[in-house]
């Protein structure tokens, strides 16, 4: 039940990296201008018209409509009369975003019904390390999940209260990719495989780098992409042209790394079959490093065709979750230890 739950739960990671990068594409962040609710509603609504304020109608406490472009929240239950009372209302004094957009609110909402998701099941996964487990080092790493994702859930909550910060928004990425990490070892760790790896430093350490550099890649991404995104609300869709045209510098780092990865863990497939050290999952990394390099080149070249954002992303975090799980199987003492 313990490793089942550690698999569920790190499905429900990617499938909110998933949604994640869908909001980003589609501009969809602010789609819920509150947290956790969306305009105050447990399930969001699907028209405009169900955030005006309307004469006789019965409010809930928490609710909230639109008056005059500004957010107005419900002081309490209460039944509108026939004009509207402002003292029956508070203005929202987190931001002073107010556009309904039922596209941008239920991609922002499924968003986070799978982070919803994703948090039961890390709850799960704490109770069957604490009642079927017994073990002390896989509860509190089942706490440290429980609180990364508790944290990641408060984080997402201030990427909206700042209106979608580049910082936070990045914060919000890392956070998630440290979850990923923390929940393949977690699984690692349960596992009973009897798979041997021959052990190779050069190897292990060429590994290390290539995850530092697949992280730092994924940042330098989201910021390239923010920085189009600020482009696209000043000036429209034909921003993106006019920034292909003249990028920043932090893309000319992006794609100059790139193709440091690439040749980093083109010499670490070559030694890995060189070797014969077993890390078959190799193969994985090389594919996801090509789709990596066929969309970036097709946002590049093509004006950003559809999906290839969110494929670019989601590709990066799979490839950043299986060289996490090549590093952990080219340690020396865990291979002693499994082999055991």
């Amino acid at each position: 039940m313990y490793r089942k739950s550690i698999i569920v739960s790190l499905i429900l990671i990617y499938l909110v990296i998933i949604a994640g990068a869908v909001v980003r594409m589609t501009g969809s962040g602010m789609g819920c201008p509150d947290w956790p609710k969306c305009f105050g509603y447990i399930i969001p609504p699907t028209s405009a018209s169900e955030l005006e304020w309307t004469p006789e109608k019965t409010y809930e406490k928490g609710q909230v409509i639109i008056v005059d472009e500004t957010l107005r929240v419900a002081k309490t239950d209460f039944t509108t009369a026939e004009a509207f009372n402002p003292q029956n209302w508070n203005g929202y004094d987190k931001h002073d975003y107010a556009i309904f957009n039922p596209w941008h609110t239920w991609i922002e909402y499924v968003n986070r019904l799978f982070g919803a998701l994703a948090g039961l099941a890390f709850l799960v996964m704490l109770g069957a390390a604490i009642f079927k487990e017994r073990k002390r080092k896989r509860i509190l790493l089942s706490i440290l999940a429980v609180f990364l994702i508790g944290f990641q859930g408060w984080i997402g909550a201030t990427v909206v209260y700042s209106v979608l910060s580049p910082v936070r928004i990045t914060i919000h990425m890392v956070i998630a990719l440290l979850i990923v990490a923390l929940l393949i070892y977690m699984l690692y760790e349960a596992s009973v495989t009897t798979n041997k790896f021959k052990f190779d430093k050069g190897f292990k350490t060429g590994m290390l780098i290539a995850i530092v550099l697949t992280m730092l890649q994924i940042v330098l991404g989201t910021q390239v992409r923010q920085h189009i995104d600020e482009q696209v609300d000043l000036v429209g869709y034909a921003a993106k042209n006019l920034w292909l045209n003249n990028p920043e510098i932090t893309f000319y780092i992006h794609r100059s790394f790139s193709i440091i990865v690439f040749l980093l863990n083109a010499w670490l497939f070559m030694r890995n079959r060189k070797l014969n050290l077993g890390h078959r999952s190799f193969y994985w990394v090389v594919l996801l490093i090509l789709i990596e390099i066929a969309t970036g080149v097709l946002m590049n070249y093509f004006e950003f065709p559809f999906l290839t954002q969110p494929i670019h992303l989601v590709v990066a975090s799979l490839l950043f979750g299986i060289q996490f799980y090549i590093l952990l199987t080219a340690n020396k003492k865990e291979n002693l230890k499994k082999a055991v």
